[in-house]
C-alpha cells in the first residue's frame, strides 16, 4: 500500500512537471545580483531581465545585494524557495570563491543548479594619467623598483578584477597592494579620481573613460586584442607572456528548482543571447554571448572552479587581501 502511494505520488510529479514549466512564470521573478549597481553583472542582469520579461510575459525584478565578495546576496538565493522565482546573477567571482572562501555558508555546486550562461568580456588594465605610465613595461619596472608603493583597486575579494590583479602580480613578479571595495563603482570612482593608481575593469564599462582620456589603457586581458579597443595591446603583448583573464556572467537557481523550469529558463536565455541584434549590441561593448545547455554550463562551472583554484594557489591570494 505504501509502495503504491509512493509510485502514485511519483507519477503525479512526473506528469505535473511539464505542466509546471508550461505555467511558469505565474508571478514576478526576482534576480538577485550580489554586486553593487553599475557594474557588468548589474547592467547585464537588467538587460536579460527585460528580455525575459518580454519573452515570458511576467515581471523580472533586479535586487542588488552586494557585500562579502558576493557571499551575502548569494546566500540569500541559496536560502530561497527552489521554485524558480528567485534566481542568482553570478560570475566567475563565484567559481573563484569556492577556493578563496572555503568556509562560506553554501557550496556552489551543492546548493545551486546551473541555469544558463550569459556572456563574457575581456578586462582592461587602466592607470590614472598622473602616474605617467604609457606602457605596461614602464609600470612593471617602477613596481619592481619600489615594491608595495603602488595600489590597485578591485570590486572586492574574489572578483574577476581582484583575481586579474593577483594573476598579474604573480606572472609579472611585482608587489602592488590590493585595495578592495564593496563594488566596482566605488573602485572605478577612486581610480578616476586618482586616489588609486590602477585597476582591472570590464571593457564595456571602461571604454568611454579610455576614449575621453580620463584613464590610460595599458593592456587587455584576452588572447587577442579587443575589437572595441584595437589599439590597446593584450597583456601578453605588452609584457606578461601567457596572461589571460576574463569576466563571464550566468544565471543559477537554488538546488531543487524543478528541472523543467530550469530548462525553460535555459532555452529562453539562449534564445536571447542568440539574437542578431543582441550579438551586435554586445559586440560594440566588447562582450560576447555564451550559449550552453544546462549540462554544458554545469560542466563549465566545474572546470572554472578547478582553474581558479590553481590561480588562487599560484598567486597566494587571500579573501582578506
Amino acid at each position: 500500500m505504501i509502495r503504491r502511494s509512493f509510485l502514485t505520488a511519483l507519477l503525479g510529479f512526473v506528469v505535473m512537471a511539464p505542466v509546471l514549466a508550461q505555467d511558469y512564470p505565474a508571478r514576478a521573478v526576482k534576480i538577485i545580483v550580489p554586486f553593487a549597481a553599475g557594474g557588468p553583472a548589474d547592467i547585464y542582469a537588467r538587460f536579460i531581465a527585460q528580455r525575459l520579461q518580454e519573452g515570458l510575459g511576467q515581471t523580472f525584478v533586479i535586487d542588488n545585494k552586494p557585500g562579502g565578495g558576493s557571499v551575502i546576496g548569494t546566500d540569500a538565493v541559496a536560502k530561497a524557495a527552489p521554485d524558480g522565482y528567485t534566481l542568482l546573477m553570478m560570475s566567475n567571482t563565484h567559481t573563484v570563491n569556492e577556493s578563496l572562501i572555503p568556509n562560506k555558508p553554501f557550496a556552489l555546486m551543492k546548493d545551486f543548479i546551473a541555469v544558463a550562461p550569459v556572456n563574457y568580456s575581456d578586462l582592461v588594465f587602466v592607470v590614472h594619467p598622473k602616474t605617467g605610465f604609457n606602457t605596461l613595461k614602464e609600470l612593471i619596472a617602477a613596481a619592481k623598483a619600489k615594491p608595495k608603493a603602488m595600489n590597485y583597486a578591485s570590486s572586492g575579494p574574489g572578483t574577476p578584477y581582484h583575481m586579474a590583479g593577483e594573476l598579474f602580480k604573480a606572472m609579472a613578479g611585482v608587489d602592488i597592494q590590493h585595495v578592495p571595495y564593496k563594488g566596482s563603482s566605488g573602485a572605478r570612482t577612486d581610480v578616476l579620481g586618482g586616489q588609486i593608481e590602477m585597476m582591472f575593469d570590464a571593457v564595456p564599462t571602461m571604454q568611454q573613460n579610455i576614449a575621453t582620456g580620463k584613464l590610460k589603457a595599458l593592456g587587455t586581458s584576452g588572447k587577442v586584442r579587443s575589437a572595441v579597443l584595437p589599439d590597446v595591446p593584450t597583456m601578453a603583448e605588452a609584457g606578461v607572456p601567457g596572461y589571460e583573464s576574463t569576466i563571464w556572467l550566468g544565471l543559477m537557481a537554488p538546488a531543487g528548482t524543478p528541472r523543467a523550469v530550469v530548462n525553460k529558463l535555459n532555452a529562453e536565455v539562449n534564445k536571447i543571447v542568440s539574437r542578431a541584434d543582441v550579438k551586435a549590441e554586445w559586440a560594440k561593448q566588447g562582450a560576447a554571448p555564451m550559449n550552453l545547455s544546462v549540462d554544458e554550463f554545469t560542466q563549465y562551472l566545474r572546470d572554472d572552479i578547478e582553474k581558479w583554484a590553481r590561480v588562487v594557489k599560484l598567486s597566494g591570494a587571500k579573501a582578506d587581501q
